[in-house]
């Protein structure tokens, strides 16, 4: 029987929760937040929590809440993932995290920091991990986990490969002012912050909203998109590993569109996504911390989501792409891959959830229950683009009992 800690229970550790108490060899899941209210609502639905008022800046209060737990589950803000990842080795369990974390490296430039930080991670970490046996995962919700894992299964149809083109639309728009469906912290973060790729075979900073690459989707209803330059953990950890898991790829992109794209890029031209100190009329703001103010929490409860569908959607609709160029048997292809999964109104037909939390949260959970299953044999530091083959298709089963699938195509080029 297992015991796992969830740290942080917004709208994805609150999915993991969720389904680990439908697991029948967990004994006990300690759910953790500095949110006491959301902590507590969380566990009176379920069976096997209990719960835990822990500041994830506090290394102690980590540790205590991680003490005799099998696995840590880190849903927190980057910044705390060095908390959980220290607490982890202490108490000698593994570790899943969803993204990565920052401020391991201290850089001039704050996006050569984060690249730094994603290496020192695999090195540091993976040493330290492996020196007690155990296994840190990191990136393992929809994107990255499920595409890094799509894009390994997709690099298997070709000999070599020269480019991978990730490409995420999401178009779910409600009547009421809700412009992200998860945290508006790291959605904005994120579109504010120097995007990264990897172009001829490096890593290279680009501009945020910027190279637009347009495609028409069937998911779509062939409607032309543009999916612009953002800054997500994929074309590091894919760039890094490009030759042992990946064939050689010189070019990683992850491109990302929609509603979310649309409503921050003003924003972002505007400079009130700014982290730096501005003088307004005499008062010291941070324009990105007063943004934020003003910027509804996603729904996470069943009663709130109910109310954001009673009073109507404008829009359910997105895409799940990845593009893979190179040769197969001395011929240029691409493997074309797109995903399926609930929408928002499915999602909550299914689980009484947002389609964001069916999708990341499931596919977070998915990584624990292999984990659960005693299913990865590695120790050390990986992300999630590194698993080997068979453990890429028992994920890729476990998505498709919950309707999660794909389809894969090769086309000559």
């Amino acid at each position: 029987m297992k015991k796992v800690l969830i740290l942080g229970v917004g709208a994805q550790g609150s999915t993991v929760a969720q389904r680990l108490d439908e697991e029948p060899n967990v004994e006990e899941i300690v759910c953790a937040d500095y949110d006491e209210e959301a902590v507590n609502g969380l566990v009176k639905s379920l069976k096997k929590a209990r719960g835990l008022k822990v500041d994830g800046s506090i290394y102690e209060q980590v540790v205590y809440a991680a003490r005799g737990v099998d696995i840590i589950i880190n849903a927190l803000p980057l910044e705390y993932g060095k908390n959980a990842l220290e607490a982890a080795l202490e108490v000698k369990a593994n570790y899943q995290d969803f993204a990565a974390c920052g401020g391991l490296v201290e850089a001039e430039d704050e996006g050569e920091s984060w690249v730094e930080g994603i290496k020192y991670m695999y090195d540091h970490y993976g040493k330290r991990f492996a020196d007690i046996g155990k296994l840190a995962l990191i990136g393992t919700g929809s994107a990255p986990g499920l595409i890094c894992v799509l894009s390994r299964r997709a690099v298997r149809e070709l000999d070599s490969c020269e480019t991978i083109n990730m490409m995420v639309y999401e178009g779910v728009v409600a009547k009421r002012f809700l412009p992200f469906w998860w945290s508006p912290r790291v959605a904005l973060g994120d579109m504010a912050f120097p995007a990264v790729a990897f172009e001829n075979g490096e890593l290279i900073r680009t501009e945020p909203f910027s190279r637009p690459l347009v495609r028409k989707f069937p998911e779509l209803d062939n409607m032309e998109v543009s999916m612009i330059e953002h800054a997500h953990d994929e074309p590091v950890y894919m760039g890094i590993n490009s030759r042992d898991f990946f064939k050689g790829a010189r070019n990683i992109y992850f491109k990302y569109g929609g509603s979310g794209i649309e409503f921050a890029h003003p924003l972002y031209k505007m400079g009130i996504l700014s982290s730096e100190e501005k003088d307004f009329d005499g008062q010291k703001i941070i324009p990105f911390e007063f943004t934020l103010r003003h910027i509804p929490p996603p729904p996470k409860f069943k009663e709130e989501i109910q109310e954001i569908l009673d009073e109507g959607l404008v829009s359910d609709i997105g895409a799940f792409v990845i593009e893979e160029y190179g040769k197969k048997d001395g011929k240029d292809v691409m493997v074309d891959i797109h995903l399926s999964a609930p929408g928002l109104v499915e999602s909550f037909e299914r689980a009484g959830i947002t389609g964001e939390m069916y999708q990341t949260g499931q596919c977070g959970f998915f990584f624990t229950k292999m984990f659960l299953q005693d299913k990865f044999p590695q120790t050390g530091l990986i992300s999630s683009d590194m698993l080997n083959d068979e453990q890429v298709d028992y994920y890729l089963s476990l998505a498709a009992e919950k309707d999660i699938t794909y389809t894969i195509e090769i086309k000559n080029q």
